[in-house]
């Protein structure tokens, strides 16, 4: 998926844990064989080319463009899989990938963790025993500073959408033009799948995301403009500065 993935486990490491570990890694790594757009005999791949139907896909495939046809909707097409006319769901495939890993440590007993999705995290429990996750989310016009900290006070998602590493990449899907009005947008939410395709999405939105953000039932979002100028939705407080 072109990015890194990291586990922090403060759990007791028991050997289902070690195994749920594993089946966390292993599962990382089938994402990346069915949803890569960097890897050409990726199935999505060849789903875009033509070579395979939807039917030949494994059924994750199903599952995900199920969920993308369902954000498409609920951002008014802010949210694409198509956005520069090839089918790309990684929008979407990076949160799940990463909420599913997650899953799969609470599952065998993990309940404090914290899983890293190329800077977007599913957390889940505390980071010790009295002691919430807290997350600095990076300023994107300050290299090496932080614009705020956002304190998990339970189970916790948190993406950020942005043009620090990879400039100008978002594009308004109704334009296909890159979207320049938000230096960074970061979304909190219950589970990642949503939470990052939110964040995607209001990005693309531009200068209506905080409107539509504050629509959003169970999300808070912190953003700064290219100015520096800084934004949050009316419930962010409860999480960060």
């Amino acid at each position: 998926m072109g990015t890194v993935f990291s586990f922090d486990i403060r759990d007791r490491p028991t050997p289902a844990v070690h195994r749920a570990l594993a089946r966390a890694v292993r599962h990382l790594h089938r994402v990346d064989a069915v949803f890569s757009t960097y890897r050409p005999d990726s199935h999505i791949s060849r789903l875009d080319r033509g070579e395979i139907r939807l039917a030949d896909c494994p059924p994750e495939v199903h599952e995900v463009l199920s969920l993308c046809a369902r954000a498409v909707h609920d951002s008014e097409g802010y949210f694409s899989i198509v956005p520069a006319d090839t089918l790309d769901p990684s929008g979407l495939v990076k949160g799940w990938a990463t909420e599913a890993a997650s899953q799969l440590l609470y599952e065998a007993g993990a309940h404090n963790t914290c899983v890293n999705g190329g800077g977007d995290l599913q957390l889940r429990g505390r980071a010790a025993d009295s002691i919430p996750w807290r997350v600095g989310i990076a300023h994107p016009l300050r290299p090496g500073t932080l614009a705020t900290v956002v304190t998990a006070p339970h189970d916790l998602a948190i993406a950020t959408s942005g043009t620090a590493e990879r400039g100008a990449h978002i594009l308004d899907p109704h334009t296909g033009t890159p979207v320049t009005t938000l230096a960074s947008l970061t979304v909190v939410g219950p589970r990642l799948t949503m939470t990052d395709t939110f964040a995607t999405a209001a990005f693309a939105r531009g200068h209506g995301a905080r409107e539509w953000l504050e629509a959003l039932d169970g999300y808070e979002a912190f953003a700064i403009l290219p100015d520096g100028r800084q934004w949050r939705t009316s419930g962010f407080g409860r999480y960060g500065s």
